[in-house]
């Protein structure tokens, strides 16, 4: 951002639902401070999506917003353009309003969620499972394609793209994909002592357990991971990448 920008005034925030506990307010809120930037960062907690377009009837000018659970796909029709990989991916975690008033749709979650799990990635890293179907699952799985990693979907129910329902899961699959990721909201916080429903047996220290939730930053599943000697990351490393990567694209 340019001197000139930087000294106006604007506004940011994350548009979910139930979203208290938001890492990006408090992530965002530091960043101002430490970079002695007049800008604010707010929760827009939305009962439904359609209360999206109240956001812009305060006099502050809004310049970009993330977006969590459960609307990184119910916002899409709201947005005039959507750039090439949120296209790809059919979900949104970051939107930039252009001085023309127009609202683009990015996805920085798959950048995030990628660049965190490269460093751990070895040879025998070929297979993962992805738990869950929900909009962050979309950028995850474009990630590990880009990564060239094979993966496949479990979920409660059979459902176009889902190999797997987690009552198919053996110890015999669970052996032969060595990256697990959780992208459920399964154990986040109040609910620490929930995990997702596999064959824990199977996992050996050849795995990479990866949770999405970041509070609590060690959840029941990884904690599963740890006790068979697997490599655990939470979420954390991936928001800080994509919360850049966010800070980036409004800037632009």
């Amino acid at each position: 951002m340019d001197n000139a920008q930087s000294e106006l005034k604007y506004k940011f925030g994350l548009v979910g639902k139930a979203i208290d506990y938001s890492f990006s307010r408090g992530y965002f809120a530091e960043k101002f401070q430490a970079e002695n930037l007049p800008h604010s960062y707010v929760n827009f907690d939305l009962q439904d999506i359609t209360e999206f377009p109240s956001i812009f009837s305060g006099s502050e000018i809004v310049k970009g917003l993330n977006v969590t659970i459960p609307y990184k796909e119910a916002v899409i029709p709201f947005l005039d353009k959507l750039n090439k990989q949120a296209k790809k991916i059919g979900a949104v975690n970051t939107i930039k309003i252009s001085k023309k008033g127009k609202l683009i749709g990015y996805n920085t979650d798959f950048y995030g969620f990628k660049n965190s799990l490269k460093p751990h990635l070895k040879k025998h890293h070929k297979k993962a499972l992805i738990l869950g179907t929900g909009g962050a699952s979309k950028a995850i799985a474009y990630a590990l394609k880009q990564l060239k990693i094979e993966y496949y979907f479990v979920s409660r129910s059979k459902k176009e793209q889902v190999t797997y329902t987690y009552s198919d899961l053996t110890e015999k699959i669970i052996e032969d994909h060595q990256i697990i990721i959780n992208c459920s909201p399964v154990g986040t916080f109040p609910n620490i002592n929930a995990c997702p429903d596999i064959p824990y047996e199977g996992i050996t220290q050849q795995h990479i357990l990866y949770d999405l939730i970041y509070n609590p930053e060690q959840t029941k599943f990884l904690q599963c991971g740890v006790s068979q000697n697997a490599i655990t990351i939470n979420g954390r490393k991936m928001l800080e990448l994509q919360a850049e990567k966010s800070w980036e694209i409004w800037n632009k």
